[in-house]
């Protein structure tokens, strides 16, 4: 991943989604969420949306993606890993939206050792007849829509990569190119890792603790560059959800730190394997004429079964069918969370985690590696300039030659996207990627906010700790979003706040 940054651009206020799925959706089709769908997801439906058009929780018809845009204009179309587009729930798995060949769960995740599930479906009273006896539902996997079994003892990274090169190398020799969408499902729950990986990192934990964690990455962010110098530290107590290191026993100390360890081992293992990627691309000649992209789909997961966002009902049943033993932490038979605590020390300089729209919920990595061919002028710089997850497809079709047919896609109509393409930037001739007038708006669970060149309003209701009103900050110079601009700058707050208003009135947002 470090070796991709320093060949491409590494956009450091890149936005994607609080939540995985909804990213999904507009990195394959440049849309808003309530265009197609994806206003709510199936883990978060809430009544005042049901039956709302937007809110069916699956991709839906209203769209086209990138995958089949590309498939008709000559190229083969791959996907491996997580779809969480439908298929499951309502709606269609990723062989019915333009890809080839697809092995994938239709899920939020799974294990990452077995076929084990990792969300128990309540609504489905088999599944609940099962827990109820004690066995551990199966995730259903699937191949190009046909239900497979998935080995055992292969990690989660190895058979996603295996099965993505295995597609790879199937169609070499046709000469069409190719479109690779590689889901992995590192580093999400539950943690488990290749356990020669995690040793390694237990002591640093242990040693640094939540607290000492947050200060480590807020000071490595400003020394190599991701935020300002002069960017302001949030205490790691600031946040109400968060516990002290000091107040756990030495047990969980040991625990929390062998979590955090897992965490880590699984982000070197999906380093490993994503090497093996380019390693293949390099050597059968390709990957010089390949755009590469690599990014995240939301913040650190805070979920977990202690504290005020545990589940009591979650941990009777990890409790029950999984081992508690220490040694056995990030083994195919234990599951794990990285929890609040972690996940807040994670992001250093930023607030709040996933499911939550502050910066830490929606700031992610994403690096851009354009193809040799083509004119790059920002190899190896780290860009502080917005950019959206709904610019990612719109990028990958200029960059393919296609034009996005806006209106219409075979005779079904579609909304257009609102993704820009960022090549213009990326080949020197455009200042930014996105001028102040091509804002992006966004919300999800009543909570919303309007990005705006360096300037982010934002609104979050009080049942998220928030307070339920506007706020200004510029999050370039304070990321950390801790300066509210409100009364110095009303009038561009104003502004922002009627953009927001009028784009939510206009797309029925609930």
């Amino acid at each position: 991943i470090d070796r991709l940054a320093s060949q491409g651009t590494a956009f450091t206020r890149f936005h994607a989604s609080p939540v995985c799925s909804i990213s999904r959706a507009m990195f394959l089709t440049g849309n808003d969420p309530i265009e197609i769908g994806l206003a709510a997801f199936d883990y978060a439906l809430y009544p005042p949306a049901n039956g709302v058009p937007g809110y069916e929780s699956y991709l839906t018809r209203t769209t086209v993606t990138v995958a089949e845009l590309l498939q008709d204009n000559g190229y083969r179309t791959y996907m491996t890993g997580k779809w969480h587009l439908g298929g499951a729930h309502g709606g269609d798995g990723p062989h019915k939206w333009g890809f080839d060949h697809s092995y994938s769960i239709y899920t939020g995740g799974a294990n990452h050792w077995n076929q084990g599930v990792f969300h128990v479906d309540t609504h489905n009273p088999e599944v609940v007849e099962q827990v109820r006896k004690g066995i551990i539902p199966q995730e259903p996997y699937y191949e190009d829509g046909q239900s497979v079994t998935r080995p055992t003892g292969i990690f989660s990274d190895t058979l996603w990569t295996s099965k993505m090169l295995e597609y790879l190398e199937s169609g070499r020799q046709t000469g069409k190119p190719c479109f690779a969408y590689l889901a992995y499902t590192t580093a999400h729950a539950p943690l488990q890792a290749p356990g020669f990986l995690i040793d390694k990192y237990v002591d640093h934990y242990l040693k640094s603790g939540f607290a000492g964690l947050r200060r480590q990455r807020w000071e490595v962010q400003k020394r190599i560059g991701l935020i300002e110098a002069d960017t302001p530290y949030v205490e790691y107590e600031d946040n109400p959800l968060v516990r002290e290191w000091n107040a756990l026993s030495e047990d969980e100390k040991q625990r929390q730190a062998r979590s955090m360890a897992v965490y880590s081992a699984m982000m070197e293992s999906q380093d490993y394997n994503i090497g093996m990627v380019l390693n293949y691309l390099r050597e059968t000649g390709e990957l010089a004429n390949t755009l590469v992209i690599y990014m995240s789909d939301n913040g650190p997961e805070g979920q977990g079964v202690e504290g005020r966002l545990g589940s009591p009902s979650s941990k009777k049943w990890i409790e029950s069918n999984f081992s508690q033993e220490l040694e056995d932490i990030g083994k195919g038979n234990a599951f794990g969370f990285l929890g609040t605590s972690w996940a807040s020390a994670s992001t250093g300089s930023l607030q709040w985690w996933k499911w939550f729209i502050g910066e830490g919920g929606i700031r992610v990595p994403l690096i851009v590696v354009p193809p040799k061919t083509t004119a790059f002028s920002h190899a190896g710089e780290l860009n502080s300039d917005h950019l959206s997850v709904k610019d990612i497809p719109i990028t990958i079709l200029d960059y393919a030659g296609v034009k996005h047919p806006m209106h219409n896609f075979k005779g079904r109509a579609i909304k257009a996207p609102s993704g820009v393409s960022a090549r213009p930037f990326l080949e020197g001739k455009q200042a930014r990627p996105r001028s102040e007038e091509q804002w992006v708006a966004f919300e999800l669970f009543g909570n919303g906010f309007v990005v705006s060149g360096d300037y982010k309003a934002i609104r979050v209701r009080p049942a998220m700790w928030g307070d339920g009103k506007w706020h200004l900050y510029d999050i370039v110079s304070d990321p950390g979003e801790t300066r509210d601009l409100a009364g110095e700058q009303p009038e561009r707050l104003e502004k922002l706040v009627a953009i927001y208003d009028d784009w939510a009135e206009s797309n029925g947002i609930v």
